[in-house]
């Protein structure tokens, strides 16, 4: 049996002792799930799914909590401390996570966030971080289509606009004229493919083209104007700035999906607002 370092693992529960129970780790040998993350009732013979990484005295431990970053996956973590070795990252566990000096690619600070890929370093058989990330993103030709929905994880500001790592796996990038919501680094959202270039990297548009993009603003509009007492006061005559500060989108998009929910009676067009109907 292998077991994968840094992920998810289900292993079968072999021995109960007082302060946990020891899973079955293969080759590995036997493996503490400590009794704070011990579920009840568990007993052996049992099956659970934990996540494995190393303790402070580098011994494969497992875990059923979820961290916010796995083996093999970028995300945007916070500083905890830094010693004369690197920074360390809180990803959610007992032992935070290591960045090297030489994996940063500016000096750390304690309490800012920065976008990672995790890895385990091949020399120490370590869970480690590199803030390089372009080193990690793939090279290959993706095979996604115009159109096509993603996951993106806002990566940095530049001239153009905003960069942004596709799937966990590929490069792209949101044009500065194109966006119209507040973007900021670390933010995951769903995107869509405008095109794959030639180099491999992805062009990306935050809505869908033509009246795809009307209908999924009409259902955000909507159930807004549910969760905010039935009825708010903005209208198709207040200012540009006002409806993109509430919902992210422009002008010419909201008066659109105000007139696609009134030509289907969903609401009643007052003067100083939108009523639910």
């Amino acid at each position: 049996m292998n077991i994968e370092l840094g992920k998810f693992n289900i292993l079968e529960v072999v021995k109960t002792v007082d302060f946990g129970v020891y899973l079955d780790g293969g080759d590995q040998g036997e493996i503490l799930l400590p009794t704070r993350y011990v579920p009840e009732d568990c007993k052996i013979g049992d099956f659970l799914n934990v996540f494995l990484y190393l303790d402070n005295e580098e011994r494969l431990i497992a875990t059923t909590l979820t961290p916010l970053v796995q083996v093999g996956e970028f995300a945007c973590l916070e500083v905890s401390w830094i010693n004369q070795f690197g920074a360390f990252l809180n990803w959610g566990l007992m032992k935070d996570l290591f960045v090297p000096f030489g994996e940063q690619k500016m000096k750390m600070q304690v309490g800012k966030r920065y976008v990672i890929h995790a890895h385990i370093d091949e020399e120490s058989y370590r869970i480690v971080a590199s803030a390089k990330v372009e080193r990690y993103l793939s090279k290959e030709i993706p095979a996604y289509q115009p159109n096509d929905e993603v996951s993106i994880l806002i990566w940095q500001k530049t001239d153009l606009g905003f960069k942004a790592i596709v799937e966990n796996q590929f490069s792209g990038l949101l044009y500065e004229g194109e966006i119209f919501q507040q973007l900021h680094t670390g933010m995951t959202i769903k995107a869509y493919v405008k095109q794959v270039r030639e180099d491999g990297k992805i062009d990306l548009m935050l809505q869908k083209p033509g009246f795809e993009k009307i209908d999924d603003f009409s259902v955000t509009l909507l159930s807004y104007i549910k969760k905010n007492g039935e009825r708010i006061s903005l209208n198709d005559k207040s200012p540009a700035e006002e409806i993109y500060d509430t919902f992210g989108v422009s002008k010419k998009t909201f008066k659109k999906a105000v007139g696609d929910l009134y030509k289907k009676r969903l609401i009643i067009l007052e003067k100083d607002g939108i009523l639910l109907a």
